[in-house]
């Protein structure tokens, strides 16, 4: 058989009719239809040659899906399961935090270490925003690469108390990995959401600047730390902020430096600290505008009444006759009424009309404290930010409570000039200074940037108050006023200067500068402390404020009501 189906016929039979065809007959064939060709069939063998290419072709295939379904197919199905598929978390991008001018202070940048999977966060190389903005803890990873902290974590400032607005939501996406844990593909399931933007009220140049101000007044001066801000009397807007000394927030965040990380816990004016509304100090006589306005209220004194300053009061001892206490004045100012005794900082003034003496009635410890408290020393005025103080307000409940002893009348006359149990942050003068500008609104400190202002009105005397703004007036421009420094000829500032005597035998002293401008049309309250100096010094907070407010004229009169071109060329 397969002979015969390979058998080729070795001669092939011409019929007549092909014998007689020529040449001559050829040109009627149509040959590109194949005309007058000759066909010659397939032959069985040809036939037979494919048919086995074709045998020899799929015998391979089954030969090899026999080897890998057989042979090896156990070592193929342990490498496929060795495959998978797990979940992962995409990290939501966080929010950038712009200062009020849309200059970016905190932004994301690519992780150029290779240590993370995500953005990690940059920070400004101003100084002194470090307590302003805060900084964060990353997300982190255990040792077999799974997320156990799946977010950004604000750390202190900006950071922590807009963390829900800059955190953003998480994604989620699959990732398949081979047995050598190679990734072979991604699919995202949910992308992230990135955290939304925060604009702050702070200006981060001017705030930059009053940092850089206190810096080189604590190392002139020999003051162991400051702080300074500016409010919006109109918003309750924060413009500007500061707390020296400071940290780097991006070393903090990267917490790679361990040796400075260390330096910053180890150092004994409190870095972290921001001193604005989480330091307490004792204010000094920039307290005295609010104990004069109690004292008008309550009418015990006609403001035009001329109290003499010899310098000190003298009080009898009952125990001891013969050694009477003597109440100082930081000098003998002579004759003097209220406005001129806010302006001269008269502590015998303020023993006269706190404690009474002599045929001059006092307001007494308990009316004293009800004026502080409308003023609202002693509770935290309601910022954002974290670990704010309450302060202490000296009251013979307080005395009791603190010291188990009875009030006398030499605590009163400590408490009318700031001292004794006093204690009040930065911030609470700033917001009871703003209230004194704008007649008696009382704002909670806006960080945000066109935030619906926050405020509490309490009707304030509008006689009572037009005396407080002359005498503040007067501090800086009359003659013997304790805030010359704050004289200028293109700005009328009110203000008030304070010197608290603390430490061991009084060997040191705080300085602050309290106020507002213009006086004319207030705009912005501003407060600046001064931490701890030696009573030797002769910087006061009022030469310090006024170096920042030169620095405004020149570089931001936006900030002082100024036009732009009233800058002198020369400076």
């Amino acid at each position: 058989m397969w002979r015969r189906f390979f058998h080729r016929r070795s001669k092939k039979e011409v019929s007549f009719e092909e014998i007689l065809l020529d040449a001559s007959n050829l040109p009627s064939f149509n040959q590109g239809r194949m005309e007058g060709k000759i066909e010659l069939p397939i032959t069985r063998r040809n036939v037979g040659l494919v048919a086995v290419v074709f045998g020899v072709v799929a015998v391979g295939f089954l030969v090899k899906l026999f080897t890998l379904q057989v042979i090896e197919g156990s070592e193929y199905r342990s490498i496929s399961d060795a495959n998978s598929i797990d979940e992962s978390i995409i990290i939501a991008e966080r929010g950038v935090i712009y200062d009020r001018s849309g200059e970016l202070i905190a932004w994301n940048e690519p992780d150029t270490t290779g240590l993370y999977s995500f953005p990690v966060r940059a920070y400004t190389d101003r100084s002194g925003l470090g307590q302003i903005v805060g900084y964060v803890s990353y997300p982190l990873k255990d040792k077999y690469g799974f997320y156990y902290r799946t977010e950004y974590i604000g750390r202190n400032g900006v950071e922590a108390a807009f963390n829900a607005s800059l955190a953003g939501e998480n994604g989620q996406q699959l990732i398949e990995t081979d047995a050598h844990l190679a990734i072979i593909a991604e699919h995202v399931v949910e992308p992230a959401i990135p955290g939304s933007p925060v604009t702050l009220s702070i200006d981060a140049k001017l705030s930059e600047a009053m940092y850089d101000i206190i810096a080189t007044s604590t190392k002139q001066a020999g003051f162991r730390s400051g702080a300074a801000a500016i409010m919006d009397v109109r918003t309750g807007e924060i413009i500007a902020m500061t707390s020296y000394p400071s940290y780097d927030p991006e070393v903090m965040a990267d917490g790679d430096d361990t040796a400075l990380i260390e330096q910053y816990n180890n150092d004994d004016r409190f870095p972290f600290l921001n001193k604005v509304f989480a330091g307490l100090y004792a204010p000094g006589s920039i307290v005295k505008p609010f104990l004069a306005y109690g004292a008008l209220q309550e009418k015990i004194i006609d403001p035009m009444k001329t109290i003499v300053s010899t310098g000190e009061i003298i009080i009898p001892n009952p125990y001891d006759p013969g050694n009477p206490t003597h109440f100082t004045d930081w000098r003998a100012h002579g004759a003097m009424t209220m406005r001129e005794a806010i302006a001269f900082s008269s502590n015998v003034y303020f023993y006269y009309i706190s404690g009474g003496y002599g045929d001059q009635p006092g307001l007494g410890i308990d009316k004293m404290d009800e004026y502080y408290d409308l003023f609202k020393f002693g509770t935290t005025t309601g910022i954002a930010l974290a670990n704010e103080q309450a302060g202490v307000v000296p009251s013979p409940k307080w005395k009791e409570e603190t010291f188990g002893e009875a009030w006398r009348l030499g605590n009163t006359y400590q408490t009318a000039i700031g001292q004794f149990g006093w204690q009040v942050t930065p911030l609470q003068m700033l917001v009871a200074y703003g209230a004194i500008a704008n007649g008696g609104r009382f704002f909670t400190p806006q960080l945000i940037k066109g935030a619906t202002p926050k405020y509490k009105d309490i009707p304030l005397n509008r006689e009572s108050l037009k005396i407080i703004h002359e005498g503040m007036r007067m501090t800086t421009n009359y003659p013997g006023g304790t805030a010359r420094a704050l004289e200028k000829s293109y700005l009328a500032i009110a203000a008030k200067s304070g010197t608290a005597e603390i430490g061991a035998e009084n060997r040191y002293v705080n300085s602050w500068a309290a106020g507002f401008w213009p006086y004319e049309d207030p705009h912005y309250s501003f407060i600046l402390m001064m931490d701890q100096a030696p009573r030797s010094n002769a910087l006061g907070g009022t030469k310090i404020m006024g170096q920042i407010v030169d620095w405004m004229h020149v570089n931001m009169p936006e900030y002082l009501d100024l036009p732009a071109n009233d800058v002198p060329v020369s400076e």
